[in-house]
This record gives structure tokens, sequence and C-alpha cells, in this order.
């Protein structure tokens, strides 16, 4: 598929801070491109946990069909990366009795997803977005498998946890640095979603700490949340770049 975009040479900055001008001079907004950043990163971060090698067949049918739910309505309107995404993903269903397989099946529908998702703009925000999209909602996948079976190490958790918190906070800093502001109802709303995600990521790492079965509930519970307000702060923030772009656009048409 072939996304319409409109092609401008970005000013030199007034205020001579770093701009990621493929952002906002390239952006289209649509939910293509969330759902394709968001099944990426779940399907590369569950390609990790098939290599960490703790989880059972069962845990790959779980995250898979979310993968699917999530990643399948990008292929009808995308291009090959979507097709190649959706294909990776049935898989690693198929081989979720085989790790190594299943971890080669479930990154090459990452790969395939993120390749659509770069499609639609900047590729360094497209990978901390899928990243920071991917890395909390595996959290809270695998969290739930933990209370189906509470044998399991906390570290798996621990990790994807410390990759999905810093994900965020870069997710965050491209975006203000690709010209997001906060001024608007819709610039606070993406900083008020990003502060929430941190601390409900640092939430989950201290509620990992409690030894007891509540421990992991409760870090559960919160990379719950944090997937909601994860994905609202990924909305927003890039809905300030594509005004930004509109604006910019204009302001040339009308010269």
């Amino acid at each position: 598929m072939v996304h319409q975009r409109v092609e401008l040479t970005p000013p030199e900055p007034a205020s001579g801070r770093p701009i990621i001008w493929a952002m906002p001079a390239d952006l289209m907004l649509t939910p293509g491109l969330i759902l394709a950043m968001w099944a990426g990163g779940m399907a590369l971060g569950v390609a990790v946990v098939a290599r960490w090698k703790i989880v059972g067949a069962g845990f790959f049918w779980v995250a898979g069909g979310t993968i699917l739910l999530v990643g399948t309505w990008t292929a009808p309107d995308g291009g090959p990366g979507a097709w190649l995404g959706v294909a990776g993903t049935l898989t690693g269903l198929i081989l979720a009795r085989r790790p190594s397989a299943a971890m080669a099946a479930f990154g090459l529908a990452g790969v395939g997803f993120v390749a659509e998702a770069a499609t639609y703009g900047n590729l360094l925000l497209v990978i901390s977005g899928a990243v920071a999209l991917g890395g909390v909602t595996d959290e809270m996948l695998l969290g739930h498998w933990y209370l189906v079976d509470p044998k399991l190490p906390r570290w798996a958790l621990k990790r994807l946890d410390f990759v999905a918190g810093v994900a965020l906070v870069a997710d965050a800093a491209l975006l203000l640095l690709a010209g997001a502001t906060v001024g608007t109802v819709v610039g606070w709303a993406f900083l008020v979603l990003a502060v929430l995600s941190a601390l409900l990521i640092l939430g989950v790492w201290f509620s990992l700490k409690e030894p007891s079965y509540a421990g992991v509930m409760a870090a559960t519970g919160l990379s719950y949340l944090a997937v909601l307000t994860a994905l609202g702060a990924t909305v927003a923030g890039r809905s300030l770049i594509g005004d930004a772009a509109n604006q910019l656009a204009a302001s040339i048409l009308v010269r």
C-alpha cells in the first residue's frame, strides 16, 4: 500500500533544539500506524520470551492470539510488512510447542509489523512506540501467566518492566524533540498519560519486590492500567506531531 503524504522542506528551528523532521513533515496518523506498532512490539517481545524458554505453548497461544487481534486489522489495507506480520504470527501459533521455532516466527512477525508501521513515518519514533507498547502489553500478558503458573521466575517480568519503562520515557522525549507541545488540552493529556504510565511501570517494579503471590497480582493489575495509559500517550503524542505538520503545510501553501 502507498500512503499519500505531504512532502515539506523543514525550516531551520528557531530555538536551536534538534527536531526529528521525518515525522512532523511526513506523518500519517491512522489506526494502521498505531496497530502496526503495537502488534510489532508485542511480537518482538514474545520472541524474546520464547528465547528465555520459561513458558509453555499456552502462553504463546494467548500472546499470539492477542497479536493477531491487533495486527490483523493492518493487513487488508496494508503492504507486504503487514501480511508478513500476520503470517509470522500464525506460524508462531502453529509452532508454539517448539520454543526456538516460535521465537523465529514471532521475531519475523515483529519485523513485518514494524516495517509496515515505518511506512507511515519516522522509523525512530516507530521503534520507540513499538517497544513501549509491546513491552507494557507483554509484561501484562506474562503477568497473567504467572497467575497460572506461580513458579515462573520473576526476573522475566522485571526485564520486561525495565524495557517498557525505558521505552516509554524515550518515546515521550522523542515526541517532544519532534515538536509535540503541551500548551493544548491534547498536549496536557499526552504529558499526564506519559507521566502516569511511567509511575505505573515504577509501581510494577516495586510490586515485584513483594515476595508473596499478591506482589505478582498487584504488578499484573498495574501493568494492565499501564497498557491503557501508554496507548493513550502514544496516540495523543503523535496527534500533536500531526497537528504541527498540518499547520506547517497550510502556512507554506498560503505563501
